[in-house]
């Protein structure tokens, strides 16, 4: 395994960087993943939230589904009384930081919380969308996260009555081609390729690792993955610790 002197080294040397980061990024601002001993899926529901997050359940489950979808992922996002609301860390701001300072071209995300906006990141790109932005399936209206959060039972639109959805990927629909289409070119033109936070298992945002033709693929995680025979250079550790640590 890595130190931390070797991966300020590669960054130094490197100025065009993208990161690839999952759950794990975000689990030290509060927000649990989904895989994780006490994560999502570790839960007790009526149903499995594998199956509320999907698009079948969306549709003939509505009600259920935004119970779950409000309860377990907007509570740290929108204003909750008694819930202290997600803020970026470490790893966001450092990563803020280094595209700030030219090296750091890209963050693409499985995350759909906006802390990497909130930090400061302007290069972001959403596999999974995002809770902070909602439309009315009916007339396209926007909504903020607020509205979604405040709404009893199914949210609908104030102008036509419409039902609103939320702007994120569930499980059975497909990921939006643009934003996939850049992250390859992204990840292909990168000579520094830094994974973080993600146990590299969903597909197809997991497989955005073979795209990476550089001999700088740095796996930063918690715990092993299925993918570090892949990484030039490992740090087993919570990332926003690994990362506070590097300078620009």
């Amino acid at each position: 395994m890595a130190d931390i002197a070797k991966l300020q080294e590669l960054i130094d040397g490197s100025d065009n960087i993208v990161f690839f980061g999952g759950a794990g990024v975000s689990t030290e601002s509060g927000i649990k993943d989904f895989r994780s001993v006490d994560g999502l899926y570790s839960q007790h529901y009526d149903y499995p939230p594998e199956m509320m997050l999907s698009h079948t359940f969306y549709v003939q489950h509505k009600k259920e589904f935004f119970r779950f979808y409000k309860d377990k992922l907007l509570s740290k996002t929108a204003d909750v009384p008694g819930e202290e609301k997600a803020l970026p860390n470490a790893a966001h701001k450092k990563l803020a930081e280094l595209e700030q300072c030219g090296k750091l071209k890209a963050v693409i995300t499985q995350n759909i919380d906006g802390l990497h906006q909130m930090a400061g990141s302007k290069k972001v790109l959403e596999l999974h969308g995002s809770v902070l932005r909602n439309y009315c399936e009916k007339c396209g209206k926007s909504f903020d996260v607020q509205y979604m959060y405040d709404s009893e039972e199914i949210p609908v639109c104030d102008q036509c009555g419409g039902d609103i959805k939320p702007d994120v990927v569930l499980y059975e629909e497909g990921l939006d081609q643009g934003i996939l289409q850049e992250s390859i070119q992204r990840i292909r033109e990168a000579d520094m390729l830094i994974i973080g936070g993600t146990s590299l298992v969903v597909y197809p945002a997991a497989g955005l690792i073979d795209y990476y033709r550089g001999k700088k693929l740095v796996l930063i995680n918690r715990d092993a993955t299925a993918r570090d025979g892949a990484a030039d250079y490992i740090f087993h550790g919570n990332i926003g610790e690994i990362l506070g640590q590097i300078r620009c």
